[in-house]
């Protein structure tokens, strides 16, 4: 298959053996974090402070990470990264098994965690492209893509429902830990060294404007920031605060189908990653392509809100998952294509401060307005509106012109020389992934 070819380059199977047992424990933490919030106080307010204090934490320092991953040696940069990660959760795990853990506890230690994510984030992004050839990009975002869900969305959660069920949050937090020190270990042994040749008395912020000023001048870019800051502020904090809520106590079911919904939602991913691997990119409507699927991507909440059983929302579940998946793909081999090499890492770190600026505000504004207008009425808000702001960023921006004017040629392995060449002229995250 075509989606195996980076994995015969040795660094990047050891970046994707470190990745996936690492997001194997993200998909535990996703159901531990959330039954842990919920055993010391059935709130949803309480969780939304945990997110508040996580994606707060990540917002603060994204940009400095930026900065640093393309200043330092990237892979230390993400040894460092995954072992404060570790040490976070090594401590929560300790503290939940000891029955000491409170609701402050976590926040003032989620925000590390969020810390070595803003870190993490832009120097791995920025380290893709060192580790496999250019030929196979498509198929390394594809599977890129494929294992965050399938470890992070489908096996992950599935094991974290059954850790959790069998011998609960705080054994779960302990494995999640492990996992980073194995994701340190396989970054450690990379042979490639991604170290910019040092430059003269340039300061972290005329750098930090370098990067800006590309961002201000690709449409493609921009435009796509600004959709998904509008989109994350609307269903990020309802999606993971009120989807587990609404499992708990709508549903009266347990960690196990919470596991289970995440499980289908990382199963619709993997069936649009495969697709793309093996299909390869839309030629000339790749932006069209990616922004319609991301539109439509946020309306399985308006599913969650209306379901009455677990399996409804695991229909909803693959849906999103698959949709979402989809325009990942399609951004994450832009990102690589077009923007170059010294630019990568300040670029991936705007992406995800202006991405996830107001995710800090979501998780904040969610237990609030849920309480206010209803949980039902919050997620199918969270649902509609992404969509009609997705869309209408799509035209004003003009990205029909700019799709138009740069094709990625043969749709697939062709795509980097077509997108390195319209970066250099200058048209136009995890943007929503």
């Amino acid at each position: 298959m075509k989606l195996l070819r980076p994995l015969r380059e040795r660094d990047f199977a050891l970046l994707w053996t470190g990745m996936t047992v690492s997001l194997l424990g993200d998909g535990i933490y996703l159901v531990a974090i959330a039954w842990q919030v919920y055993d010391l106080k059935n709130d949803p307010v309480a969780l939304s402070l945990v997110g508040l204090s996580f994606t707060g934490g990540m917002v603060a320092f994204l940009l400095t990470g930026g900065v640093v991953s393309d200043r330092v040696e990237r892979r230390r940069v993400l040894i460092g990264a995954d072992l404060v990660r570790g040490a976070v959760l090594l401590a929560i795990g300790v503290l939940s098994l000891s029955d000491s853990l409170q609701i402050w506890h976590l926040v003032c230690l989620v925000v590390l965690f969020g810390a070595g994510e803003a870190f993490f984030g832009p120097a791995f992004g920025a380290l893709v492209p060192d580790v496999v050839a250019a030929e196979h990009l498509v198929q390394a975002n594809s599977l890129d893509q494929l294992v965050r869900q399938a470890s992070g969305r489908l096996i992950g959660p599935a094991l974290g429902g059954f850790v959790v069920a069998a011998v609960g949050t705080g054994s779960a937090f302990l494995i999640d830990a492990g996992t980073f020190m194995c994701s340190a270990a396989c970054i450690w042994a990379l042979r490639v060294r991604s170290l910019p040749a040092p430059e003269a008395e340039r300061s972290m912020r005329r750098e930090l404007r370098e990067g800006m000023r590309f961002v201000r001048d690709q449409a493609w870019l921009w435009s796509t920031m600004i959709a998904a800051l509008l989109s994350i502020l609307f269903f990020f904090g309802p999606l993971e605060v009120l989807l587990p809520y609404v499992v708990r106590n709508g549903l009266d079911a347990g960690p196990g189908a919470y596991g289970a919904i995440m499980t289908a939602s990382g199963a619709g991913a993997i069936v649009a990653s495969l697709a793309l691997s093996q299909r390869g990119l839309p030629e000339r409507r790749y932006l069209t392509f990616m922004y319609v699927t991301w539109s439509l991507g946020t309306l399985p909440l308006v599913g969650y809100a209306l379901g009455s059983a677990v399996w409804q929302l695991m229909v909803f579940a693959v849906f999103f998952g698959a949709l979402i998946t989809a325009g990942s793909v399609v951004w994450g081999t832009l990102m690589q294509a077009r923007v170059p090499p010294d630019l990568r890492g300040r670029v991936h770190s705007l992406d995800w401060f202006i991405s996830i600026g107001l995710a800090p505000l979501s998780f904040a504004l969610t237990g609030p307005v849920s309480k206010g207008i209803g949980v039902e009425a919050t997620l199918i808000v969270a649902g509609v509106v992404p969509l009609v702001a997705t869309a209408a960023l799509f035209f004003v921006a003009g990205l029909r012109a700019d799709e138009e004017a740069n094709p990625l040629r043969g749709a697939g392995d062709q795509a980097v020389g077509a997108g390195a060449g319209a970066s250099a002229s200058g048209s136009g995250t995890p943007a929503i992934s």
